[in-house]
C-alpha cells in the first residue's frame, strides 16, 4: 500500500507520532485554533495575543537541488524560501493574522555542496516576498537569522523560519464551524494576479512521495546525497520521468521538474482582502498542509465535512497518482490535488469569497457542506469514489 511505502520513506501524511509526543503540552488560549495563541506576554495587555509559528520547506530543497545540479537554474532556490515563509504565514493566517509579523530564518547547509550562491538565491527570494507583500499591504518585517554549516547532520540543505507576531484577540479567527455551514475550496493551482509563472499547486507537502515516484531511477546513482541511504532502493526515485521532461498544461510547456517544484502559493493578499470584509461571517479557515483534506479533523467538534463538489484535479495530481499507482483515499490524504485552502462559512457570503479570489485569478467554489454528528468525520466524494476519514 502507498501508505507502507510513504512510512518507508521516512514521513508521515498524519504525523500521528508527533501529535501523540505533544497531546499533554498546553494547547493555548483557544484549543481549536488553527495556530496556537498565547497571552500577551509583551506586552501585558488583556486584550491582546502573541502567536509565534516554526516551519520549513521539508524535503522540497532535495528536489531543488538535484534540479539546480541538472540545469544550472538557481532561481529555485527563491521558490524555496518561498515555501518555509508560506507554510508558516498561511498557517497563522488562518487565525486572522495578517500584518506586522516578524520572521528569523534557520538555514542548515553542507557546505561541501552548497555554495554561497544558493544562500543568496535564498536571502533574496525572502526579500523579494517581503517586498511583493508589502504591495498588498502586508508588512513582514526581517529580524535576521542563522546559517550553519552543519555537513555532519545535513545532507545537502534545510531551509526554515520562525516567524511571530502580536495581535488584538477580538481580530482572531478561532475555529467555530457549524452544522449548516458550506465549505468554499481556494485552488493552489493556476496562475494568481501576484504569480509571475504557473503554478502546479504542490506546495510543500507530500514532495518525499512526489519526487521518488514521478522521477526517474538514474538520479538515486547520480545523487546519492539527495535521499536518505536507509530508504529501500526501489522506493527511491523509482518513477519515468526526467526533470526537464515537458508536460503540455493549456498553452504553456512546463519542465516536470519546475511544475513540481512551483513555489507554494500565498493567500495572504486573498486573505487580507475577504477579512476586509466578512471576517464576521467566517466560521472556520484551514490550511490543507500535512494532513491535506484530512486536516480539518483536528479542529472540528462533533461534525462531519462533506466534500462533494471538488475542484478539478490539477495535471500534476494525477501524474503522481499515475506514476505511484496510489489509492485516491491515499491521495487526498497526503496531496492538496489543487484545494490547500478552505474557508468555512453560510451560503450567502460563499459566492461574495468565491468572486473575491476571482479578482486575483484564484478558481473558487462552494465544494462542500457540513453537518451534525457524533463523530468527526471528512467525507470525499469524488467520480465514482466515496471515503472518508475520522
Amino acid at each position: 500500500m502507498q501508505t507502507d511505502r510513504y512510512a518507508q520513506r521516512g514521513v508521515s501524511a498524519s504525523k500521528d507520532e508527533v501529535h501523540e509526543a505533544v497531546k499533554h503540552l498546553d494547547k493555548g488560549l483557544f484549543p481549536l485554533a488553527f495556530c496556537k495563541i498565547l497571552p500577551d506576554f509583551t506586552g501585558q495587555d488583556p486584550d491582546y495575543c502573541n502567536i509565534i509559528h516554526a516551519d520549513t520547506a521539508g524535503t522540497k530543497p532535495s528536489l531543488a537541488y538535484i534540479y539546480w545540479k541538472e540545469t544550472g537554474d538557481l532561481s529555485v532556490w527563491r521558490g524555496i524560501a518561498q515555501d518555509a515563509l508560506v507554510m508558516n504565514f498561511d498557517d497563522m493566517a488562518c487565525v486572522g493574522m495578517l500584518d506586522h509579523f516578524v520572521l528569523s530564518s534557520t538555514i542548515g547547509r553542507n557546505k561541501q555542496l552548497i555554495p554561497s550562491s544558493v544562500i543568496k538565491e535564498l536571502i533574496d527570494g525572502t526579500q523579494a516576498f517581503i517586498e511583493l507583500m508589502a504591495k498588498y499591504g502586508v508588512k513582514i518585517h526581517h529580524g535576521g537569522g542563522e546559517t550553519a554549516d552543519v555537513g555532519d547532520i545535513v545532507r545537502t540543505i534545510d531551509v526554515g523560519f520562525t516567524i511571530y507576531g502580536r495581535m488584538r484577540k477580538d481580530a482572531l479567527i478561532v475555529n467555530n464551524i457549524q452544522d449548516g455551514n458550506v465549505v468554499v475550496g481556494f485552488s493552489s493551482a493556476g496562475k494568481a494576479s501576484y504569480e509571475d509563472a504557473y503554478n502546479g499547486g504542490m506546495g510543500s507537502n507530500g514532495l518525499t512521495s512526489a519526487r521518488h515516484d514521478v522521477f526517474h531511477h538514474s538520479y538515486r546513482h547520480k545523487y546519492p546525497e539527495s535521499y536518505d541511504p536507509g530508504v529501500p532502493k526501489d522506493l527511491v526515485y523509482s518513477g519515468s520521468k526526467q526533470l526537464t521532461e515537458k508536460i503540455n498544461i493549456g498553452e504553456e510547456s512546463i519542465d516536470l521538474g519546475k511544475l513540481v517544484l512551483s513555489p507554494t502559493r500565498t493567500y495572504l493578499p486573498l486573505l487580507a482582502a475577504i477579512m476586509k470584509e466578512h471576517k464576521s461571517e467566517i466560521t472556520g479557515i484551514i490550511h490543507n498542509t500535512g494532513g491535506a483534506h484530512s486536516k480539518v479533523l483536528r479542529f472540528l467538534d462533533q461534525k462531519k465535512v462533506v466534500k462533494n463538489n471538488l475542484l478539478p484535479i490539477p495535471p500534476l495530481f494525477d501524474l503522481i497518482q499515475k506514476e505511484s499507482n496510489t489509492s485516491i483515499e491515499e491521495m487526498f490524504k497526503v496531496f492538496n490535488m489543487g484545494t490547500r485552502l478552505e474557508i468555512y462559512t453560510n451560503a450567502e457570503t460563499a459566492q461574495s469569497l468565491i468572486d473575491i479570489a476571482s479578482s486575483f485569478n484564484i478558481d473558487a467554489q462552494i465544494i462542500g457542506h457540513v453537518e451534525q454528528s457524533v463523530t468527526n468525520e471528512v467525507l470525499i466524494q469524488h467520480d465514482q469514489s466515496s471515503f472518508s476519514y475520522s
